[in-house]
């Protein structure tokens, strides 16, 4: 099928691995930003609106391991994809390529809020001294 279930599974891992990037970024980064900012009482709105917030916090560990798993494995669909054939036909091929494309920047920004998210959860904390 020139690639398109290839393509197929190349793109969902993005999705996932985006998913698990915006998780750790909920769990740690936005409320860490937010206490920085001064803007504690818009946190506490938050927490009190989407309270699952909180239990993201609580286990903080456990949404970053599998967020790393998930990472890994989107990493690894795009790694094994790059090569992948595309259709013989011009705008499916065109499709195809800029799929591919679009694939490698969800699964960049993906990793990029994962560092963030880790940097909030994890590093800063160990900086700060707490």
């Amino acid at each position: 099928m020139d690639g398109q279930i290839e393509q197929k599974r190349s793109a969902a891992t993005s999705w996932l691995a985006l998913f698990a990037g915006t998780s750790t970024l909920l769990c740690c980064a936005l409320p860490a930003m937010l206490v920085t900012l001064g803007a504690g009482a818009s946190l506490a709105t938050l927490v009190s609106v989407f309270p699952q917030i909180v239990w993201l916090s609580e286990h903080s560990a456990w949404v970053f391991c599998i967020g790393a798993v998930m990472l890994l494995l989107g990493g690894a669909a795009q790694w094994q994809q790059r090569h992948a054939p595309c259709p013989l036909d011009p705008g499916l091929r065109q499709a195809c390529m800029a799929q591919r494309r679009r694939s490698v920047r969800i699964y960049g920004v993906s990793v990029l809020l994962f560092a963030v998210g880790s940097w909030f959860a994890f590093i800063q904390p160990w900086w700060s001294g707490g």
